[in-house]
C-alpha cells in the first residue's frame, strides 16, 4: 500500500488535471484532506450498507447556497475528503498501477468539486456518465 504522504502528493498533482482550468479559480475556501476510510459516523449519516463505501466526501456550503453574507467574518473552509483505502481498492480492480490510482483520484476530485459547485448526487452521476461516453 502506498504511504499516505505519497497518496497526498498524487492528490495535489491530480487536482489541476481533474478540474478544467476555467473552474479551478472558483474552487475557493476548500481544504482537501486524505483519510484512510470513511468514519462509522459518516457511513451511518450517508446510510451506507456493509458492502458500500465512499471514495470521497464533500462537506460545506455549495456555491449555489452561498448568500451575499458568505465570507463575512470567520468562515470555515469547505472540506473535500478523499479516502485512500477505497480509492486504492478501486484502482487495484483496474490494474493497480500508479496511473490507475491517479485516474480514480481525478474522478473522485471531479465528483466532489461538482458537489462544491452545487450539483446533487443525481446531477453529478448524470454528468459523469456523459463525460465517460
Amino acid at each position: 500500500m502506498m504511504l499516505k504522504e505519497q497518496f497526498e502528493q498524487l492528490v495535489a498533482e491530480e487536482f489541476p488535471n481533474a478540474i478544467p482550468e476555467k473552474f479551478r479559480s472558483r474552487v475557493s475556501n476548500v481544504a482537501f484532506i486524505v483519510e484512510d476510510i470513511p468514519s462509522l459516523e459518516l457511513r451511518t449519516r450517508e446510510g451506507l450498507l456493509a458492502n458500500e463505501t465512499l471514495l470521497g466526501y464533500y462537506h460545506g456550503i455549495p456555491h449555489t447556497a452561498r448568500g451575499s453574507s458568505y465570507g463575512v467574518g470567520a468562515t470555515l473552509p469547505d472540506v473535500i475528503t478523499l479516502f485512500q483505502v477505497p480509492i486504492t481498492e478501486v484502482a487495484m480492480e483496474q490494474g493497480g498501477r500508479e496511473e490507475d490510482v491517479r485516474r480514480v483520484i481525478r474522478e473522485t476530485i471531479w465528483h466532489e468539486v461538482a458537489h462544491h459547485f452545487g450539483m446533487d448526487e443525481f446531477e453529478v452521476r448524470d454528468r459523469e456518465s456523459k463525460r465517460q461516453t
